[in-house]
């Protein structure tokens, strides 16, 4: 079973032909359209695709191919913090509040949660704080076997902040206290913030790359697993972003 999550960078419909290049059996987008309303071969292509977004150009969708099959898991709830001598609406969130998820079930064996975290500098809480959020409201789901956490994060340990609980270290950490982890660095033996291999140019740039991109799977499957990250040679011409491929093998 092979898993790709990419960052399209946009315009999905123009880079089919690159994507079916990793002749994966599904495929997570991050920034795509929404095949919906757009053009009738990428409605082809999609499927029985699942697609989340704020707007119909940029979203995330969920695209199975080679028989597989998936199905949108209704993941949503609410968390207070608890002991805030505060009521400000912000001491609360909803699931719904959070950008952007998108859980599901695949082939019925599989529990995927396909993130592209979102935010502004207005915000707090964006980026890895978004993940946080959702981790707290759906931690009991997410400490089920056969679990895999896939997306563009948009963080890495280097931009901690000391006085975040939510900062991605934490996070990580967060993740590995319900037996999930990171699969790239347990597979690398890289430490997070010291990895070797970007997933990400900013402006294209080769002199400024980082790692953003992540596969988490719950413990049960660190062994069965194995990732590749794609090559700038072959990618940068097409996104910023390079695909990661996790294979499970049966």
């Amino acid at each position: 079973m092979n898993i790709v999550t990419w960052n399209c960078n946009g315009a999905l419909r123009k880079k089919l032909d690159e994507l079916d290049s990793l002749a994966a059996d599904i495929y997570v987008i991050q920034e795509c359209e929404d095949p919906a309303t757009s053009t009738n071969s990428y409605r082809d292509w999609a499927g029985d695709y699942l697609w989340k977004g704020s707007n119909k150009n940029k979203g995330i969708g969920v695209f199975p191919k080679n028989g597989a099959s998936v199905s949108k898991l209704d993941w949503s709830g609410d968390f207070r913090i608890e002991g805030v001598k505060s009521f400000h609406p912000e001491s609360s969130w909803k699931t719904d509040d959070l950008k952007l998820f998108l859980p599901f079930k695949l082939n019925d064996k599989y529990n995927l949660l396909g993130v592209w975290t979102k935010g502004t500098d207005a915000e707090v809480f964006s980026y890895i704080g978004q993940l946080w959020k959702y981790i707290q409201i759906h931690e009991k789901e997410l400490k089920r076997t056969n679990t895999l956490i896939i997306g563009d994060l948009n963080s890495n340990a280097m931009w901690d902040k000391p006085d975040r609980w939510w900062s991605h270290s934490g996070v990580v950490t967060e993740l590995e206290q319900i037996n999930i982890y990171s699969l790239y660095h347990h597979v690398k033996g890289e430490l997070q913030g010291g990895e070797s291999k970007p997933t990400f140019y900013l402006q294209r740039n080769l002199t400024k790359p980082y790692h953003i991109d992540y596969a988490f799977v719950s413990r049960d499957l660190l062994t069965s697993c194995h990732i590749k990250i794609g090559k700038s040679d072959d990618w940068l011409q097409v996104s910023d972003h390079m695909p990661l491929t996790i294979t499970i093998s049966s």
